[in-house]
């Protein structure tokens, strides 16, 4: 799987795990030179505290177009250590 947006491969796995339709990419496999922290942070009420990053390619941000989760709950484990994505960000195999 590859996360593409604004012409980058974000990120690419074979690894990637599908909850609620969306892809989480282990982080390790994400480009650091494309992520901004953002100040973000949403409450989903069973996978737990989400922060964000804003992506930055070629000098145009896509804000809080990636998600994670720093201490997913328990029921959402498996989603530990990785990112999603969305906001125009396309997801192909």
């Amino acid at each position: 799987m590859k996360a593409l947006w604004n012409g980058a491969v974000i990120a690419e796995s074979d690894d990637a795990v599908v909850v609620e339709g969306n892809h989480y990419f282990p982080r390790s496999t994400v480009k650091d030179d494309y992520l901004k922290e953002s100040q973000l942070h949403t409450v989903c009420p069973w996978k737990g505290e989400a922060s964000y990053y804003t992506l930055v390619v070629d000098g145009k941000e896509n804000p809080d177009a990636a998600w994670f989760y720093r201490e997913p709950s328990e029921a959402a484990e498996r989603i530990k250590d990785r990112v999603a994505f969305w906001r125009g960000v396309e997801i192909t195999e």
